[in-house]
């Protein structure tokens, strides 16, 4: 996963709240401070400030109409515009409790709501912002309100001690639901960040893959009218010996031949990624998997070993899910292998497993647990020698969701001891990854290797 790629998700990534969201949940707040309202004064018959009540609602409705007028309803507010209207609804909130009993108005506890919205919708600024105003205000509610008055004239009030237990219930609920609430929505933008680089790196290997057809393909089709001109220009040049201007321009057509038909033969080097081959064997999966990481200082060792030596090598099918899943675990057992890379394949009646294994410190043990969750960011001390590494756990996360979905099982592991045990042989010490298939999701028919050619020859 490049920089570029993790900008693009940022900016296809919106945090900021929707205006119709906002608009939708004021008018709800609205019609429950209405019904709130009328049923303490009409149906209990306490004594409310009624003008003042109802000026702090028409506060929120003529906010509503203003945005609605101004703003279209697809507009998504910026993070100044999310904190200034959560703002307003914390003040406009906190107004309604002064004027109907404070803490004693068990419709305080609605002073949270703001809170969860900034810490759902927002980042952790806004969320501290809102959360430290409304700790502020609902203390000052707690300070200053106006008393129930009920109908009698007498006054409604409950003990200090639980007002002040409503206090501290609500100060711990501020801090509580929003830090819980904004882990969550951090979580669940990771996973929707992480599963859209996911379709990214699918997309852009399937477009390789496609691209390699192409190329085969126009290999495969101009090969003919190459010889053709190639031939025809060979002729041309050895009866034009009597005009030798003539023969040159023969002799260069016929380079120019050569030239098209070896600059194809090189693109065609990417013919293994052509549509026309489905499944290739096991063996040479792997090797193209690790193909983009073979050149890069650290030896890369192929083992196969069958479970069963009367069983003949797979054929797997070539699916971009298993060419990028295997080539990120690939590519970060060379970036922390010391060495030495072992890619392993092993098959037997029932299963096809896969194992990579490097020579480096191993995954950390606290971090065992969590491998495959997205934005894990160090694997060990050794990221810290590479500052332009940007960090292990979106690349697993990509070829552990992308292998799983082929049918895989994965599992990641430290080797506990040396695998190896001639002392002469590299130490295979470090961090174990194995996928295992179902034979059945993995295995390909020899004969359908090679699918149909859909150009017209």
């Amino acid at each position: 996963m490049t920089r570029q790629d993790t900008a693009t998700m940022r900016l296809l990534r919106v945090d900021w709240l929707p205006l119709r969201t906002l608009i939708l949940l004021r008018w709800l707040a609205v019609v429950g401070q209405l019904l709130a309202i009328f049923v303490a004064s009409q149906i209990y018959e306490f004594q409310l400030p009624l003008g003042l009540c109802l000026l702090a609602i028409s506060a929120a409705m003529s906010a509503n109409f203003i945005l609605s007028a101004v703003y279209p309803p697809t507009k998504r507010l910026s993070e100044a515009e999310s904190i200034a209207a959560l703002m307003f609804d914390l003040v406009q909130l906190a107004a309604l409790v002064f004027l109907t009993g404070g803490l004693t108005n068990p419709f305080a506890l609605l002073m949270l709501a703001p809170v969860i919205v900034s810490a759902s919708a927002l980042n952790l600024r806004a969320t501290l912002v809102l959360g430290g105003a409304a700790a502020m205000l609902t203390t000052l509610v707690f300070l200053f309100q106006m008393p129930l008055v009920q109908a009698d004239g007498q006054v409604f009030d409950t003990p200090v001690l639980f007002k002040f237990g409503f206090l501290v219930s609500i100060l711990i609920g501020i801090a509580f639901l929003g830090l819980y609430g904004r882990k969550v929505s951090t979580e669940l933008a990771n996973m929707s960040d992480a599963l859209l680089a996911t379709q990214m790196a699918l997309a852009r290997e399937q477009k390789l893959t496609d691209l390699g057809g192409v190329v085969a393909a126009a290999a495969h089709e101009l090969g003919t009218p190459l010889a053709t001109i190639k031939l025809i220009s060979a002729e041309m040049a050895s009866e034009l010996q009597d005009n030798p201007a003539l023969q040159e321009d023969a002799l260069t057509i016929r380079a120019q031949a050569d030239r098209c038909r070896d600059i194809l033969r090189e693109m065609g080097k990417s013919g293994k990624d052509d549509l026309l081959i489905r499944a290739a064997p096991l063996s040479e999966v792997l090797r193209e998997a690790a193909e983009p990481h073979g050149q890069r200082g650290k030896t890369l060792h192929f083992n196969l070993n069958p479970k069963d030596n009367s069983l003949a090598e797979p054929f797997i099918f070539r699916r971009p899910e298993i060419i990028h899943g295997l080539r990120n675990l690939i590519q970060n057992a060379v970036d922390f292998a010391s060495a030495n890379v072992w890619i392993e394949g092993s098959w037997s009646e029932d299963v096809i497993s896969v194992v990579i294994i490097d020579d480096g410190a191993g995954f950390p043990p606290q971090l065992i647990g969590r491998i495959g969750d997205p934005f894990l960011r160090s694997r060990s001390t050794q990221a810290l020698d590479r500052p332009e590494y940007e960090g292990m756990g979106l690349g697993l996360f990509i070829a552990k969701t992308l292998l799983e979905r082929t049918g895989a099982a994965m599992s990641f592991a430290n080797a506990a001891e040396s695998l190896s045990n001639q002392a002469q042989v590299p130490q295979r010490r470090g961090a174990v990854v194995e996928a295992i298939w179902p034979r059945t999701a993995l295995a390909a028919d020899r004969s359908a290797a090679l699918g149909d050619n859909t150009v017209n020859s």
